[in-house]
C-alpha cells in the first residue's frame, strides 16, 4: 500500500499553516497507509523537525541552497524525488501561488491524475473522493481517479490545521538540481495602496452580479462609507479590471476577518470563502438562492442587489441621524 505525501511550503521562514491543513487531510484519509512529508528549503532543519512532530509524519528534508526560494525546476526535481523515496499514491499540494504553478508539471512528469481546487477529500469503499467546486462554485463535482498516483492540490482554509501530535523521524533527501533551468531573481512587494482589508472592522464587497465597474462608487462604496468600513470585491471583479488587487478577497487576495462583512452580488467560490468565512457576522445580498456564500452567511437576502443595498445605506445614514 502506497503513502500519502504531504508537500509542506515555508513562509517566511516557517511552515505556513496551509501545510498543516493538508495533514489534517492526510490522517483522515490514512486508514492506514503512512503519511510522510516533505519540506524544502535552505537550513530547514528545525521546521522539519517541527513539521514531523505537528502531523507531518516522517518528513524528507531536502536541505539545498537552490530550494532557498521557490522555482518550478527545483520544486518540482524534490517532490518527485520525495515520491520516487516514498511510493506514495497520493500527493498533497497547498493550492497557493506555487503549488498552482508546480503541481499540473508534477503530475505531468509523474504520468499521474491531477485534480485542483479541491476542497474536501473523503473515502467511500476504499476509493478517494475529492471534491472541488465548479461553474463558478454553483455547482460540487466529486472526482475519483482510477489509478494512482495522484496529485492533487487543496485550497487552504478548506479544513482547520491538524493539532495532534506524530512521532515521525527526519531523514536527508538528496535532490540533484543540475537540471534546473529555472532561477530565483528576486521577490517584489507591491506597494500598499487604498484601505488594508486586513484591519477593517468592517467589509462591503461587491462581485460579479454588481454588473459593471460604475456601480461599485454608486452602489458599493456608498454602503461602506455610511458603515464606516472598507469596500473589498471578488476575484473575477478583479481579474476583469474593475478594481485593483488590493480590494480583493480571497485565497489569492486578502484573508480577512472583520466583524461584519456583507457580500453583495458573490456567488461565493470556495476561493472567495477561504478568505473571509472566519469573520464574524456575515451577510449575504444574492439573487440566487442556490449561492454557495449563503452556506457560509448568518443572514442571507435573496433579493435584486440594486434594491437592497441601498436602501441599506440610506437606512444607516437615517439610523446615524
Amino acid at each position: 500500500m502506497g503513502s500519502i505525501l504531504i508537500v509542506a511550503e515555508i513562509q517566511k521562514g516557517a511552515i505556513r499553516e496551509a501545510s498543516y491543513e493538508l495533514a489534517s487531510f492526510a490522517h483522515k484519509i490514512a486508514a492506514g497507509r503512512e503519511i510522510r512529508s516533505l519540506v524544502m528549503g535552505s537550513g530547514i532543519a528545525g521546521e522539519a523537525e517541527s513539521f514531523a512532530k505537528k502531523g507531518g509524519g516522517s518528513v524528507y528534508a531536502a536541505d539545498h541552497e537552490g530550494l532557498a526560494n521557490y522555482n518550478v525546476d527545483g520544486w518540482n526535481a524534490a517532490i518527485r524525488a520525495a515520491v520516487e523515496a516514498s511510493g506514495a499514491e497520493l500527493v498533497l499540494i497547498s493550492n497557493t501561488p506555487s503549488g498552482w504553478d508546480v503541481a499540473p508539471r508534477v503530475a505531468a512528469g509523474l504520468d499521474a491524475a491531477f485534480v485542483s481546487d479541491v476542497f474536501d477529500i473523503s473515502e467511500e469503499d476504499g476509493t478517494q473522493v475529492f471534491t472541488r467546486r465548479i461553474f463558478n462554485g454553483k455547482l460540487d463535482a466529486q472526482v475519483v481517479c482510477p489509478g494512482t498516483p495522484v496529485v492533487v492540490s487543496v485550497q487552504p482554509g478548506a479544513t482547520a490545521p491538524y493539532e495532534g501530535a506524530t512521532e515521525g523521524g527526519v531523514e536527508s533527501l538528496s535532490v540533484d538540481l543540475s537540471g534546473s533551468r529555472a532561477r530565483f531573481i528576486e521577490t517584489r512587494v507591491a506597494e500598499s495602496k487604498g484601505v488594508d482589508l486586513t484591519k477593517a472592522d468592517i467589509i462591503v464587497s461587491g462581485g460579479r452580479g454588481v454588473g459593471d465597474p460604475e456601480k461599485f462608487p454608486e452602489v458599493i462604496q456608498p454602503l461602506a462609507d455610511a458603515l464606516g468600513g472598507a469596500m473589498g470585491a471578488s476575484r473575477p471583479v478583479v481579474d476583469a479590471g474593475w478594481l485593483a488587487h488590493e480590494y480583493q478577497v480571497g485565497s489569492s487576495g486578502q484573508v480577512v476577518t472583520p466583524k461584519l462583512y456583507i457580500a453583495c452580488g458573490i456567488s461565493g467560490a470556495i476561493q472567495h470563502l477561504v478568505g473571509m468565512k472566519g469573520s464574524n457576522f456575515i451577510i449575504a445580498i444574492n439573487k440566487d438562492p442556490d449561492a454557495p456564500i449563503f452556506e457560509v452567511a448568518d443572514l442571507g437576502v435573496v433579493a435584486d442587489l440594486f434594491e437592497v443595498v441601498p436602501a441599506l445605506t440610506e437606512a444607516v445614514k437615517a439610523a446615524k441621524g
